[in-house]
């Protein structure tokens, strides 16, 4: 019997834009982002959407706009057939990379022949924290377990640049970087953006920005109480070398390969390999260090055979600390910019990072690629692709 194998056929996504009112995709309902970008990769592959087994959608903060399966809500605002399911999740920050995952293994199991794995979040109209409605989330026993109390991301990442003694010199030089090639690769990711209106590119990028004016940033999350109870904590994350809130939407088309041949579709990526981790929910931000690993341990491959890596820039520090751990050479990071400059919506950024990992091996001739993401509770996903 043929072995089963998951390919990428093509992606969309919308421009990624600033997560706050005046933010130029601000003025839209999640749902309609959502259903014009799986619009246009239907429009973009030529796939009667009829033939659509699932849509798996990412999406984090499911309330209001955002809620009752918006997977759904979209499939259906997109005027895909009634018969297309859909299925929303949420894996935090790394929800579209889980959607592309789950799609993918569901491929390869049999259980698809052909997928849309996706995301969305609109950070201006439905804020980070709303779902909670004020109220405690994690339960008398989770606070027994962590007495001293569980912390924010900025915290988290506060502790990566103490521990991996990360200065500030350091993370505002990586941040001017994610900048600097996120402007140089408009051009090159241009194909891989459906205008949304008269919105084409990327809100985000600053091409003028300096070391100078990213030295100017207050700390942004200096905290008496945390002080005291982190004395390590130099207190250098800043706006300008963390990832800015943000609105956006993507999808990928997944097929099973000889289906994909079958219906005149033309592979451009296999997902040959998937990971995912827990980690110290204190420390949050390192689960990409363990899952990168237990990636490459699973697939038989070493760091100096990936070609290009895409590790989401939640915060400089958290890439800095990743590359030092695993020795990967930053020359093949996030070659094509971060989400420092590109921004986060974090239930969409999974399939960013898929379309600039897979732009850079097509662009490079390079064979294997990792994308691997953060998340919040201490968790990480990591994905191989290797190109066709």
């Amino acid at each position: 019997m043929t072995r089963r194998r998951a390919v990428i056929v093509d992606i969309v996504r919308s421009p990624f834009a600033r997560g706050k009112a005046g933010g130029a995709l601000s003025h839209l309902h999640p749902v309609d982002l959502y259903a014009r970008v799986l619009q246009a990769l239907i429009q973009r592959t030529g796939i009667d959407p009829v033939l659509i087994e699932d849509v798996i959608t990412g999406c984090v903060i499911q309330v209001g706009e955002q809620a009752a399966n918006i997977g759904r809500q979209a499939v259906l605002a997109a005027g895909f057939p009634d018969t297309v399911p859909a299925i929303s999740l949420d894996r935090k920050c790394g929800s579209a990379q889980q959607a592309m995952d789950f799609a993918a293994q569901g491929v390869i199991a049999g259980a698809y022949d052909l997928v849309i794995a996706g995301g969305v979040e609109m950070m201006s109209r439905i804020p980070m924290k709303s779902n909670r409605m004020g109220r405690d989330n994690l339960g008398p026993m989770l606070h027994a377990r962590y007495p001293d109390g569980l912390v924010g991301q900025g915290i988290s990442a506060e502790l990566i640049a103490a521990k991996w003694g990360l200065t500030r010199g350091d993370l505002d030089s990586y941040a001017l970087r994610s900048h600097q090639l996120a402007q140089a690769a408009r051009p090159r990711v241009a194909d891989d953006i459906t205008a949304i209106g008269d919105v084409t590119q990327d809100e985000g990028i600053r091409p003028d920005t300096s070391l100078e004016k990213l030295a100017s940033l207050r700390a942004a999350y200096h905290d008496e109480a945390m002080a005291v109870r982190f004395p390590q904590i130099d207190w250098q994350i800043t706006a300008g070398n963390a990832s800015p809130v943000t609105d956006g939407a993507g999808a990928i088309l997944i097929a099973e390969e000889q289906t994909a041949r079958r219906l005149g579709l033309i592979p451009r990526a296999a997902i040959t390999g998937f990971a995912v981790v827990g980690d110290d929910p204190v420390m949050m931000l390192t689960g990409p260090i363990p899952a990168t690993r237990k990636l490459l341990a699973r697939t038989g491959l070493t760091i100096d055979q990936i070609d290009a890596f895409e590790v989401n820039e939640a915060f400089a520090s958290v890439v800095l600390a990743w590359a030092a751990e695993t020795g990967a050479d930053l020359n093949r990071v996030n070659t094509l910019g971060g989400a420092i400059a590109l921004g986060h919506p974090v239930g969409a950024s999974g399939v960013r990072l898929t379309a600039n990992l897979l732009r850079t091996l097509e662009e490079t001739g390079g064979r294997y690629g990792v994308q691997t993401m953060c998340e919040s509770g201490g968790m990480a996903n990591a994905t191989l692709l290797e190109r066709i």
